[in-house]
């Protein structure tokens, strides 16, 4: 890392210590250089010092120093991942100078961390070393393709959160879901709870407790036993459309932790495609007084699903 980053922290890293998080995003930097950037106040969330003992709240922002020049062996230059390049080359569906909205493919993580050495936002980077600061606005699941968000100033990186924060960005989701959904099914507000088990994995229930989390649903399209259907997200849960679908009978084609792994193997053999079918399909919001609506267009698995799943019904 050459230059200072800013990391904004999401549902899933809220509670970790910021030394610990420091650990896993750091991966190679040895403990004493880690706890001496705390030291020396390099490290910063929300502008301010703070203990390795902190923990960390959503929300917060962590300015993040540049390592080579505190431990230039301690750390690799990084390097450009060609296949995700080339993946990301043409996916950018809008641009200015303020902010940018990628088309992300299925199967890679928004950022690197968690068994992942570098992410999208990392690549983009690499591949536009002249940009001063590009980062992610929100977040996407690594299986989940479609709209992701990406400021390229501090300045409208803090306006894009404190609108995601009032849910003044409106983001359309459209996913396959096993069974035919019932058009009257409109709306889950199952509380949701996020634990951690196991080496890290994140896996959200719904419980008493939880958090409030609320989706609206659209039925796009009915098939045999297959639905395509549009999810409003009113709260920013992690895995909100995955759980609600989930706890509505109807999970996510694809989705390997929240869907019966039986219907996965069988319809993936059926379709020849093992992804998880949820697509961001569209954002809109506002900003400096000018408003913007984004569409992804579906990848060409997500197409083929679909397209086998038309001739299927129009064979009948």
């Amino acid at each position: 890392m050459s230059q200072v980053n800013f990391v904004t922290i999401d549902e899933q890293h809220e509670g970790q210590r910021i030394d610990n998080f420091l650990m896993s995003y750091f991966k190679k930097l040895p403990k004493s250089a880690m706890y001496r950037i705390l030291r020396k106040g390099e490290v910063r969330v929300n502008k301010k010092r703070v203990e390795a003992s902190y923990r960390l709240t959503e929300g917060d922002i962590i300015r993040i120093p540049p390592v080579k020049d505190l431990n230039p062996e301690a750390t690799e230059a990084p390097q450009l991942d060609y296949h995700k390049r080339s993946l990301l080359a043409d996916c950018v569906l809008f641009e200015n100078d303020q902010f940018m909205v990628i088309n992300k493919p299925a199967g890679i993580a928004v950022h690197g961390g968690s068994g992942h050495k570098s992410g999208l936002i990392e690549t983009l980077r690499l591949m536009r070393p002249e940009a001063k600061f590009l980062e992610l606005a929100h977040r996407l699941d690594k299986e989940t393709s479609g709209c992701l968000l990406i400021a390229k100033k501090s300045s409208i990186l803090k306006v894009l959160h404190a609108q995601l924060r009032e849910h003044k960005i409106k983001k359309t989701y459209h996913a396959l879901v096993l069974g035919k959904w019932p058009k009257q099914l409109n709306r889950m507000d199952a509380p949701l709870c996020k634990s951690i088990v196991g080496a890290g994995e994140c896996v959200v229930k719904s419980e008493e407790e939880g958090k409030e989390a609320l989706t609206t649903f659209q039925v796009l399209e009915l098939f045999k036993e297959v639905s395509l259907i549009a999810a409003f997200p009113h709260t920013g849960r992690t895995h909100q459309i995955r759980v609600h679908t989930q706890l509505a009978g109807h999970p996510i084609i694809g989705d390997d932790k929240y869907a019966d792994q039986n219907s996965n193997a069988t319809l993936a053999k059926r379709y020849g495609s093992k992804r998880m079918c949820l697509h961001a399909a569209k954002l809109s919001f506002s900003l400096n007084e000018e408003s913007f609506s984004i569409e992804a267009p579906y990848d060409a698995k997500f197409n083929d699903i679909l397209k086998q799943l038309r001739h299927e019904k129009s064979s009948l």
